[in-house]
């Protein structure tokens, strides 16, 4: 089995205690793709890299926009996104290929990439964990299974099969004892998903199938809880319909009414929406697109079933995740995904939350033939921003 290791220096682990402003951020990146459709084949690309970097985001130190530490990673792996456990130990990144799920362990002071065997998980995509931090859940979307691990000792747990689905997005509320996945889209794009589906997080039995489409296969992507509402509340967005969904909990029958909430197309000229974001109050919920590049934010303080767009911001093509200060000043857009040409722009967009209005480009990725695939401000000012189960 093929062990990575990643090397980051002490000197740069111990930068978090200078005298100077930081903000530092961790990003997995990988060689930007050619403007071309055969250029889809990544893995395949000769020369293409991949890496995991630290990047110091606070405007007023020297090192702002500068990459401070950079890690090559095997290329075959075409690593995902990074999520953190519950208490900020441990770093868990999502792989496309190979059948290895990586996590870091934050504690160590030489950060070493370590593998957990997934055989049974094809094209990994989110995970969320429990409240007490002892078990996570991660996606499938090319195997159209749940995998449910001990998050103490990675070992796994079950396996939740969920035939022709595509798992992607996924959330948890144990106060209902409820996990939500949402089917997005075969790999390969042959086929898409229309449902949220339902399962009971304590059993992992597959509870049922909930259509949020206007009728079309729609690919719904992402699916989020708000923290502590009642009844509880998820969002969801549809990829290909360009819609955002609510899902409220019915006590008495013991499952999910649905509404389609808003429509992008028609509203805001906007495709493919992509990340939920909400504010500590749950006052503003903020939710990314791809086409155009775009993160738009929305009033939900009076009904949260009936969301009031407030503005919508220009970005950068394929506008993903998004990583919110702890004073909630600040929002940083990465912009790129799946490294999809025309949706693959490498920048990083500097939101001013306040004003609610672009401040600054980061272009450190971009001028350098790179695409960042996520963005996760490091443990010491990580804000969850409403995922409280779901890691990033």
């Amino acid at each position: 089995m093929m062990k990575i290791f990643l090397y980051i220096s002490i000197l740069i682990l111990t930068m978090q205690n200078s005298v100077h402003a930081e903000r530092l951020a961790i990003l997995n990146w990988e060689t930007k793709a050619p403007e071309s459709l055969d250029s889809l084949s990544l893995s395949e690309n000769k020369g293409r890299e991949e890496g995991i970097a630290i990047i110091e985001l606070d405007k007023n130190n020297k090192d702002y926009g500068k990459i401070l530490s950079n890690i090559p990673v095997d290329p075959d792996l075409i690593l995902h996104h990074i999520f953190y456990n519950q208490d900020l130990t441990k770093a868990y990144i999502t792989a496309l290929a190979g059948d290895n799920l990586f996590y870091i362990n934050l504690k160590d002071k030489v950060w070493r990439m370590r593998n957990i065997p997934v055989p049974m998980c094809k094209v990994q995509e989110n995970i969320i964990f429990s409240n007490d931090n002892k078990r996570w859940w991660l996606t499938c979307m090319g195997s159209s299974n749940i995998i449910e691990g001990n998050a103490e000792n990675d070992k796994i747990i079950r396996v939740i099969n969920i035939p022709d689905s595509y798992p992607h997005g996924i959330t948890l509320n144990e106060d209902i004892d409820r996990i939500l996945v949402a089917s997005c889209v075969a790999p390969d794009m042959s086929s898409a998903g229309k449902t949220i589906e339902v399962i009971e997080a304590s059993s992992g039995k597959h509870l049922e199938s909930i259509v949020i489409s206007k009728g079309t296969l729609n690919a719904p992507v992402e699916v989020v809880f708000m923290p502590d509402t009642n009844p509880p509340i998820a969002y969801a967005t549809t990829m290909m319909e360009n819609s955002l969904w609510a899902l409220k909990w019915d006590q008495n029958l013991k499952t999910f009414t649905t509404k389609e909430i808003f429509d992008f197309r028609k509203n805001d000229k906007s495709l493919m929406p992509l990340e939920i974001y909400y504010n500590n109050n749950l006052t503003r919920a903020y939710i990314t697109s791809a086409n155009p590049g775009k993160i738009h934010i929305f009033d939900i303080s009076k009904d949260k079933m009936s969301p009031v767009l407030i503005k919508s911001l220009e970005t950068a093509g394929g506008s993903h995740h998004v990583a919110i200060t702890k004073d909630e000043n600040f929002a940083y857009v990465q912009n790129g995904l799946l490294n999809i040409p025309g949706i693959n722009d490498g920048s990083i967009t500097v939101i001013d939350l306040n004003n609610l209005e672009v401040i600054d480009v980061i272009n450190t990725f971009k001028n350098n033939g790179k695409v960042p695939n996520s963005i996760t401000l490091l443990p010491e000012w990580y804000n969850p921003a409403g995922h409280i189960n779901n890691g990033l």
